[in-house]
């Protein structure tokens, strides 16, 4: 299979959950023989990912959002272009909901190719906190009308996909991205009593709560002080960086509390295995996948009831424990009963580790690859005859020297106004 993949921000620079699982689809589909081209806003791309062919093309910082390597694009490149003229991909898979799923319809137009968009940003929620909350409802009309044009939208949890429905989204075309972690990687064997004297700020007998993820307004971390001064004697340590890092350095001055910025890889690791419990304050999680690495260490969560946390925490009592939004009281109470509570934090701990268990990237991949690939194929839109000859004119613009750089962008554009896949959403009748 040829599969090209337009992804923003770069997974290769920019920590996230997106990173975790593009790195981990590309890997997986170069194991099985697949040829693979990422497109990505990256200044200094590898040439090379595992064996994929990466192409940087030009970026911009979203306006609000003050982080050096949140990069979005318009994905239009002569260079991109040629790179997908010579591979001719079967399948065209794009992150969403940004500005680079317009380039990515394009050129599936342009190709004939399925375009699978995966949807990771759940930019209703981060609206209110960054700008004004006038303009939730266009972003979901934008929202509705990619999932439209898309031949299958993938989300990372059931309650991700409810929600979209909820919102006027077609249910058939939209399918679960089945979740994976690395068990290996997130392991209870890499408990570190070093690590622990670290991250409790030299008080490693004290109780130690975590919290990994970026520091950013949308992540709700400022709950997280409400929620410590209800646990004396208990530690926090936060691990990562972001835009907010500076604002909550000072709104937890002189409280028990550790900021180590990003850790990665075996240090990484060692956090995870070597606290009590980890807690997760953000409402506007489109799955939570330092919740699944936390889980798969061993280590039991306290999360809020919201966006796929609650695919996640599957089993609320058992395998973790939820939390209505806002309610940061019932939050503390979670987290104190597990700091007295040795017997209970092990048991809860060994159930969530059970269940990560149960989610490996191959296995994902593979469901992917031969299901859900399959079925974007099955739903393709079929190009008219008349379009299809414009198409290969453009196709031929594009794979000459860059003087069709011209004839090409303005194909674009007549290509995008001419696209009628976006209709207008009519509720359905109760």
């Amino acid at each position: 299979m040829k599969v090209a993949i337009f992804v923003e921000p770069s997974p290769f620079t920019h920590i996230s959950g997106l990173k975790n699982r593009f790195e981990s689809l590309i890997h997986g589909l170069r194991e099985v023989g697949d040829s693979v081209l990422v497109v990505t806003p990256d200044p200094a791309p590898p040439k090379h990912f595992f064996g994929a062919e990466v192409i940087g093309v030009w970026g911009f910082r979203p306006p609000l959002y003050n982080s050096p390597t949140l990069l979005l694009s318009t994905g239009l490149s002569v260079h991109a272009a040629r790179a997908l003229w010579r591979l001719r991909p079967d399948v065209i898979h794009v992150s969403g909901p940004g500005p680079m799923v317009f380039a990515a319809l394009l050129y599936a137009r342009l190709f004939g190719a399925p375009l699978v968009m995966s949807y990771h940003t759940h930019i209703p929620e981060y609206i209110p906190r960054y700008t004004w909350r006038g303009l939730v409802g266009p972003a979901w009309a934008v929202i509705r009308w990619f999932v439209r044009a898309a031949d299958l939208t993938l989300v990372t949890s059931a309650a991700m996909k409810a929600e979209l429905v909820r919102n006027g989204c077609p249910a058939d075309s939209i399918d679960v991205w089945q979740r994976g972690v690395d068990t290996k990687a997130f392991h209870p064997r890499h408990r570190s009593e070093a690590m622990r004297a670290r991250l409790s700020d030299g008080h490693p007998q004290a109780p130690l709560l975590l919290h990994v993820g970026r520091l950013a307004a949308e992540k709700n971390i400022t709950a997280l002080l409400d929620v410590l001064q209800q646990l004396p004697g208990a530690r926090l340590a936060i691990v990562g960086d972001g835009p907010l890092r500076l604002e909550l350095e000072q709104l937890f001055r002189g409280m028990p509390v550790k900021f180590t910025g990003t850790l990665q890889g075996r240090d990484l690791s060692e956090a995870f295995a070597s606290a009590d419990a980890f807690l997760m304050p953000s409402e506007t999680e489109t799955l939570g996948f330092v919740v699944l690495e936390a889980m798969a260490s061993g280590l039991p969560v306290v999360a809020v009831a919201a966006g796929g946390l609650t695919d996640v925490v599957s089993r609320p009592g058992e395998n973790g424990l939820l939390y209505p939004p806002g309610n940061y009281a019932t939050c503390a109470a979670h987290a104190r009963r597990l700091i007295a509570d040795v017997a209970a934090r092990r048991a809860m701990g060994a159930a969530a580790r059970r269940e990560a268990q149960r989610f490996g990237w191959a296995a994902a991949t593979r469901h992917l690859r031969e299901q859900q690939y399959a079925r974007a194929v099955c739903n393709a839109k079929p190009r008219p005859r008349r379009c299809s000859k414009f198409c290969d004119a453009t196709l031929r613009a594009l794979s000459r020297a860059p003087a069709g750089l011209l004839v090409a962008l303005s194909s674009l554009l007549v290509l995008l106004a001419a696209l009628g896949y976006a209709l207008p959403y009519r509720p359905a009748a109760a």
